[in-house]
């Protein structure tokens, strides 16, 4: 968050005399109280200072980037899940690829005829399967996906961060964002590395301060 050299000044008057009052800290910038809250308001949102009624204002201590990591930290899964590309496992590798080319991503989720997880298919899958002299348009996606339990999935409660770090250590595209049910996981979103790129994005725009 990059701040005005009178929230500068806020911060550091606050530093040096905190607690202290807004009436104060106007009065050391000669401004009035009106023209101060605002300045006041974004800097106790954004974390850089706490109120306490009838006592005043604090300095937390924190830098920008620790304001910025604790934000990150707080981020769910389902602020950022995407539409998850879904094909059934009776449908061919080529058609597979079909898919994943159309829709423009880089791991497709399969489901059996009851719409629960099965397997994952990747880029790598789907080149293995093309090479040779294998005839992709009769082989089912199911001889070639990754299978459960093999397949790393969050959940719309899970944070954000974790689910970047699963893809981190798994070195994979995408992770399906799943429901148990009663008879298997329901498929309800995706999450991708452009998913925690756009996070990232709005947080150093401050959408989230």
């Amino acid at each position: 968050m990059e701040l005005s050299d009178r929230q500068e000044q806020i911060i550091q008057i606050v530093k040096d005399n905190g607690p202290i009052t807004g009436e104060h800290i106007a009065d050391r910038l000669n401004l009035t109280r009106a023209t101060l809250r605002p300045d006041l308001a974004i800097l106790t949102m954004a974390g850089f200072l706490d109120a306490r009624p009838r006592v005043g204002y604090f300095f937390t201590g924190k830098t920008g980037t620790e304001l910025l990591t604790e934000k990150l930290k707080k981020f769910k899964v389902e602020e950022y899940q995407s539409v998850p590309i879904v094909v059934e496992d009776n449908v061919s590798v080529y058609d597979a690829i079909c898919t994943m080319f159309l829709e423009d991503v880089g791991t497709l989720f399969v489901t059996d005829d009851q719409s629960h997880l099965t397997g994952v298919l990747s880029r790598k899958d789907l080149l293995r399967a093309s090479m040779g002299n294998q005839d992709i348009n009769s082989i089912p996606v199911h001889i070639i996906m990754t299978r459960m339990p093999n397949i790393t999935v969050c959940k719309q409660e899970d944070l954000l961060v974790d689910a970047a770090q699963q893809l981190i250590e798994k070195q994979i595209d995408g992770l399906p964002v799943i429901v148990p049910r009663e008879k298997g996981l329901e498929v309800i979103g995706r999450i991708t590395k452009t998913n925690i790129t756009k996070a990232l994005v709005e947080l150093a725009r401050d959408e989230h301060l």
